[in-house]
Parts: C-alpha cells; sequence; structure tokens
C-alpha cells in the first residue's frame, strides 16, 4: 500500500505480472474511487463548462463521453479529464459528470471554482449548480475481454448495446441500488467503470470477485494500471502531461476545439498550432532488456536531445517499452538514438504507438 493522491492505494495485490495478464486474458478489477468525480447541473452548466474545457461540451449528447483537458493561459495541460452528459434513471433530468485525475482534484476544483463566479452561477435562467461526489461514490474499473460477461449479471441495463466512451444510469440487480456504468477505460482492453453509493461498494466488488474467479479475474492495483496503460501508450498527468507540456506536444490535439467557445489557454494554443513544436511525444522500443525509467535522457550521436517520461518491462510485448519527449526530426519510427540508464548508453529504436492494440 502507498498514498497516491491522498488516497491509500495497493501498488499490488499478488503480482504486477499476474494482474497485468488477467486484464489482458480475462477481467481484472481496480479500485478507482480515488478518482475525482464531479456534478455539474442547472440550465447553465453547459455553457459552463464550455467555457472552461477544451472539447465541445454543447456537441455532447445525453449518454455521450468525451476526453477532455483543462488548460492555462499559456496552453499548458492543467489536466486530462472524462466529461460526459447522462439522462438520470428515476426520470429527474439531466447532469453533466466530470472525472479528473486523484493527484489534481483540489486543483481542478478550484479552477472550476475560480472561473464560476457567483455571477455565472446565479445567473437567472442560467443557474450552474458544482457538485463533488468523490466521497459520496465509489468507482471500480472492470477492464478485460470477460468484462461483460462477468458484470452483466449485476447491472439490470444490457451492456452489449453501450458503445465506447458512452454510458448510463441504471441500478444493480442485487438490490436495485442505483449505479451509473461508462464504457471507457485506461488499459487498452475493452471494460467499464461502475459508480455506486460508497456504502454498498465492498458488498458489490465482493460480489464481483466471487463471481470473476471462474473467469479468471483478479484485483489490480497501481503497478498492472501502468504497465497496461503504458502498452497502450497512454499519456498520464505528472509524466507525458504537465502545466509545460501542451497539448500539441503530447499528441492530444484532437481534445482541442478551438473554434467553439474561449476557454483558457484557447488563444495561446491557436498560435502554438502554427509555429514548430520543440519537441513531440514518441514510443520507444529498448534493444536490450534494461528498461529506461522516467527522467532518464535521450541521446542520439552523443548529443543530448530528450528525455524519457514512462518506462517499464511490457508484460504482454515481453520487451522493455518507453515514452518520452525529443525534437520533431528524431521522431520518426526507426530512429536509432540511446538512453542513458544508470551511466549507460543503452541502445533503443522510435517505435510507432500504441506498443499494444487489442483484437476485436
Amino acid at each position: 500500500m502507498v498514498e497516491f493522491g491522498g488516497w491509500e492505494m495497493p501498488v499490488q495485490y499478488s503480482s504486477v505480472i499476474q494482474e497485468h495478464e488477467a486484464t489482458r486474458t480475462a477481467v481484472g478489477l481496480t479500485d478507482v474511487s480515488h478518482m475525482g468525480r464531479l456534478i455539474f447541473e442547472g440550465p447553465g452548466a453547459c455553457r459552463f463548462l464550455d467555457s472552461v474545457l477544451t472539447r465541445n461540451v454543447a456537441s455532447i449528447k445525453p449518454g455521450q463521453i468525451r476526453y477532455s483537458l483543462l488548460t492555462n493561459e499559456s496552453g499548458g495541460i492543467v489536466d486530462d479529464l472524462l466529461v460526459g452528459l447522462l439522462n438520470r434513471d428515476s426520470g429527474g433530468g439531466q447532469y453533466y459528470f466530470v472525472v479528473v485525475n486523484a493527484s489534481n482534484r483540489g486543483k481542478d476544483v478550484a479552477v472550476f471554482r475560480q472561473h464560476l463566479t457567483p455571477e455565472i452561477a446565479d445567473a437567472p435562467g442560467n443557474e450552474v449548480n458544482m457538485i463533488d461526489v468523490t466521497s459520496e461514490w465509489a468507482m471500480v474499473a472492470v477492464q478485460g475481454p470477460k468484462s461483460v460477461e462477468l458484470l452483466q449479471p449485476f447491472i439490470f441495463a444490457d451492456l452489449s448495446p453501450i458503445k465506447y466512451y458512452n454510458g448510463l444510469e441504471t441500478s444493480f440487480t442485487n438490490g436495485g441500488r442505483w449505479c451509473m456504468v461508462t464504457r471507457t477505460g485506461y488499459t487498452g482492453e475493452d471494460g467499464f467503470e461502475v459508480c455506486m453509493e460508497s456504502f454498498v461498494a465492498e458488498q458489490m466488488v465482493d460480489s464481483f470477485m466471487q463471481a470473476g474467479v471462474p473467469l479468471g479475474a483478479k484485483p489490480t492495483g497501481l503497478g498492472a494500471r501502468d504497465t497496461l496503460r503504458l502498452e497502450a501508450s497512454l499519456p498520464l498527468y505528472g509524466h507525458e502531461m504537465s502545466d509545460e507540456i501542451n497539448p500539441f506536444e503530447v499528441g492530444l490535439e484532437y481534445a482541442l476545439h478551438l473554434d467553439g467557445p474561449d476557454f483558457p489557454g484557447r488563444d495561446a494554443l491557436k498560435k502554438i498550432k502554427g509555429e514548430p513544436l520543440p519537441q513531440t511525444r514518441i514510443g520507444l522500443e529498448m534493444r536490450e532488456k534494461r528498461p529506461a525509467r522516467e527522467g532518464c535522457e535521450i541521446f542520439v550521436g552523443g548529443q543530448k536531445v530528450g528525455w524519457v517520461s514512462s518506462g517499464t518491462f511490457a508484460p504482454t510485448l515481453q520487451k522493455p517499452i518507453a515514452m518520452g519527449f525529443v525534437p520533431p526530426e528524431f521522431s520518426q519510427p526507426g530512429q536509432e538514438l540511446s538512453v542513458d540508464i544508470r551511466g549507460k548508453q543503452s541502445p533503443a529504436v522510435v517505435v510507432p504507438m500504441p506498443f499494444y492494440k487489442r483484437k476485436d
């Protein structure tokens, strides 16, 4: 167990490799209750979110979820997040929900509150109410090719028709308690996130695990979560994203809606879009067995050109992989370079991302 974003989190339950392989071949269950969960409701919620987030919130239809960013005035990434619009299962209207990184929850809430001034929040006919439900809701990620098989007996709604990056409110078949089911994921596999009232979480997750034993299900910790997302080339805040790194450098320009409503950093990002990038994210495959780690320096011909942002030994691929940043002229697949690992130059090559892609 380690401290992570103000929560105590398991690094592993059995072994990182066992948990990783279970997620790739069967199903892995991860407690992701540490992720911040915010509700925005009221007639002005859409307009407000459109003025803060980088995606086009107004075009989100009920049931849809989008990956978005919070950026600062210089275009740096404050956080990456998910924003969705759901109908209440009880028939009580709609609301937007936003899921943010645990380590950034306090910072993100402060940003939202900074922009949610009384004049905006209480504007007649366009009121906005923000509610932090992180403590009231638990959230469990159920990831892997057998995730539907595991979850369906517990969920009233039919899971199969739910499209990727969609979700809905429904209820559990066991007791009829409320739950929210979304189909996103951070592992490179198909899967779901189940939000539920915190006081029923222990009972429900125990039931999930018992039902999952015959399927090969395993609980997974932070270790496997990291190796899974790295194989899928998914960027992580604090590694591939920061207040000093802009979306173009990471390859996240698809998450920008620069021709819509103004948001913090929009003008800076418009300017950056037309300029040469000083660095860009790359995928690396190490030629030797030692994995490169965060902070290792990248060299070409004896000249330092970049740095490693994340690295690991990939259990599925059985080879060391890494992501990092170099100038664009050194970013093409096939580019030979070296990484300084504890004072030794280890050969590596730039490869296309993602490193791993599941077979549908």
